[in-house]
């Protein structure tokens, strides 16, 4: 996760809009699709799309820095350019962005981020519960929190990113902490999958926990395999990042009578191709005719 934007000037140039018509800062033909890390599932995604659109474009294969890289590049000068994209991520409270809509369905539908806690938590730890049914982030406070991980200087830890994050956003995090809560030191083991949205919320929340309910945090990554079937041992108190209810659907379907769900922490997340707001087409099946 660490340092998003110290990578790669030598991809940027890379990626330096070969198809662009220099004189004008318009694209002469279809653009690249600049993507990110090969294997990733936005990619798979993205492929799809090339034949389920037959769009006349290549999928290029770069990393996330490069890819926010290009896009600020791009913004800069008010260039076109398409990219893979996601939300929550810290891009779009940077700038103006839009999905273009998908209407073949190829990125699938948008989900909510939900925590999740194993059986008993609610009557072991009220407190913790009620913390994870009050946290909410919204575009721009999610892209915040990412935000504060991306920029952190580069000897510190992710557990420093989040405390400078809640150093700086009490206004955010005041409302959510509950009460007179007071753990009394009791031990918690928080299980996250290495995406952006784990490792950040992750980090954040063993941040509340300690500095505001005196608990104490144990930060357990893992693939989402295991984190859901410790949770549902009870081997994990919760997670806070399932996505529901799709991507995480077979984990649901083995698990979920072994959890308890909590209030989403974020709606509406979702993959799919972005574009600057100022470009001129809203979808994806506009690409090829655009460039026609």
């Amino acid at each position: 996760m660490k340092k998003l934007l110290l990578l790669a000037l030598s991809l940027t140039a890379a990626f330096t809009l070969a198809a662009c018509d220099g004189a004008d800062g318009e694209f002469a033909e279809n653009p690249d699709i600049v993507g990110i890390e090969g294997g990733a599932g936005i990619m798979a995604a993205a492929d799809n799309a090339l034949d389920d659109y037959n769009l006349e474009m290549d999928l290029l294969t770069s990393s996330e820095t490069a890819m926010v890289s290009q896009l600020g590049s791009a913004i800069e000068n008010e260039e076109w350019i398409v990219v893979t994209g996601w939300i929550p991520h810290f891009k779009f409270s940077e700038y103006n962005l839009k999905f273009l809509e998908d209407p073949q369905g190829t990125f699938g539908a948008a989900e909510d981020i939900v925590p999740v806690g194993r059986t008993g938590l609610t009557d072991d730890h009220p407190d913790v519960v009620e913390l994870l049914n009050n946290i909410y982030f919204d575009e721009n406070t999610f892209g915040d929190l990412i935000g504060a991980f991306i920029e952190a200087d580069q000897d510190d830890t992710d557990y420093d990113a989040a405390y400078t994050w809640y150093e700086n956003n009490s206004d955010v995090w005041e409302a959510w902490i509950p009460e007179g809560a007071d753990g009394e030191g009791a031990e918690l083991e928080v299980g996250y999958v290495s995406w952006e949205d784990g490792i950040t919320q992750a980090h954040a929340i063993k941040v509340l926990l300690e500095e505001e309910m005196n608990y104490d945090v144990t930060l357990i990554m893992a693939d989402a395999g295991p984190v859901f079937q410790d949770l549902a041992n009870g081997n994990l108190d919760f997670m806070p990042h399932a996505w529901l209810p799709h991507t995480h659907a077979q984990y649901a379907e083995s698990f979920s009578d072994d959890w308890e769900e909590y209030h989403p922490n974020f709606e509406g997340a979702r993959i799919g191709l972005v574009v600057p707001e100022y470009v001129t087409i809203d979808s994806i099946d506009e690409l090829n005719e655009y460039f026609d």
